[in-house]
């Protein structure tokens, strides 16, 4: 017996032709069908065409797509970025964390050029910030360029709250 193909949302299953086609849990994009979720492949053969699907092995599979506002801890400065754990997706909290990263051209939406991250954000803030398109593997593009976005959460160089 061999052993059930796992996958996970954005993965390559096969290319999409006349004898392949996308079912439940994926979709199609330029000729190739992709995993929309976290899951076992399944292939089912209907009059000769095989139907590409993905189950959910019942766990949670909820992750961060382009356009979601997630809840962020910031962990890591430097002058270029700050990196954070994803923590929630709107209101939902995740069983397991996402790194991010956000970049200091995506903090602000003016004056990109002038921007200095530490005066921004600090390790520890709590940010709530807008996903970007995926541009490298198992990291999320975050931007805070957006009025309601930002720093939720923080403290002081001396532990006290800081109001926004």
């Amino acid at each position: 017996m061999t052993k059930p193909l796992i996958s996970v949302p954005g993965q390559r299953l096969c290319i999409a032709d006349k004898t392949h086609e996308s079912g439940h849990g994926t979709y199609e994009r330029q000729g190739y069908i992709y995993s929309s979720l976290a899951g076992i492949v399944d292939i089912v053969d209907k009059n000769g065409v095989k139907i590409i699907e993905v189950r959910s092995t019942g766990e949670q599979t909820l992750v961060p797509t382009q356009g979601d506002i997630v809840t962020a801890q910031v962990t890591i400065l430097t002058q270029d970025y700050c990196k954070c754990v994803i923590k929630c997706i709107g209101n939902t909290v995740l069983s397991r964390t996402y790194r991010g990263i956000l970049r200091r051209e995506d903090v602000c939406a003016t004056d990109k050029d002038r921007i200095q991250i530490y005066k921004s954000y600090r390790p520890g803030d709590v940010i709530l910030a807008r996903v970007l398109p995926i541009t490298e593997a198992h990291t999320y593009n975050l931007s805070t360029a957006e009025n309601e976005l930002g720093v939720v959460i923080a403290h002081s160089e001396h532990g006290y709250p800081m109001v926004p």
